[in-house]
């Protein structure tokens, strides 16, 4: 039941951070279990995406599943990236709890709304990489003292990174099985 309360809470604390109110960080527990929480709650929503993308074939094996897993998760590996290289070059103080936190809720609706826009067509995942795009934005005005400019940077750049990740990733795995 406490997974649901922290859902419900992240639900309202993106609500108030996309309206720009200043009381959004009440909603979020920026500890290490609150960030476990948040990390919980995206990998039962990549477990999910697995168990729901596999229903046709039977579910893989246990280190396939794994696999896939890993795979949903470089959303998040893109927006960790991103910020520690953003903080990196600001050489800024910013805490990462409040940014991660927030990311990790936004990047499981964000893994969930991508599948299923995936099952209506390849070209309307565009729509969820936007999508994702505002809320970091957002997310990253809300919880820096960033300008404009660099927290826009640092949403673009982790998308980008999200995109080329899976492309790299695609690359290696379809060349890995052709013979020379």
């Amino acid at each position: 039941m406490k997974l649901w309360a922290a859902i419900s809470q992240a639900i309202a604390g993106w609500i108030k951070i996309v309206r720009g109110d200043p009381d959004w960080r009440q909603h979020f527990v920026f500890t290490a279990p609150g960030l476990v929480t948040a990390l919980l709650v995206f990998a039962l929503a990549a477990f999910l995406g697995v168990a729901l993308a596999s229903l046709n074939i039977g579910f893989p094996s246990l280190p396939g599943a794994l696999a896939a897993m890993l795979v949903l998760a470089l959303p998040l590996l893109a927006f960790v990236l991103s910020i520690l290289g953003t903080r990196a070059l600001l050489r800024s103080p910013q805490p990462l709890l409040p940014l991660l936190v927030p990311g990790a809720y936004a990047l499981t609706a964000f893994l969930l709304i991508e599948g299923l826009l995936a099952m209506f067509g390849g070209p309307l995942v565009m729509l969820a990489w936007l999508a994702i795009a505002y809320l970091l934005f957002r997310l990253l005005r809300a919880a820096t003292d960033w300008p404009v400019a660099i927290a826009a940077c640092c949403a673009v750049l982790s998308v980008v990174l999200l995109v080329g990740l899976r492309l790299a990733l695609y690359m290696l795995s379809s060349s890995a099985g052709i013979a020379p």
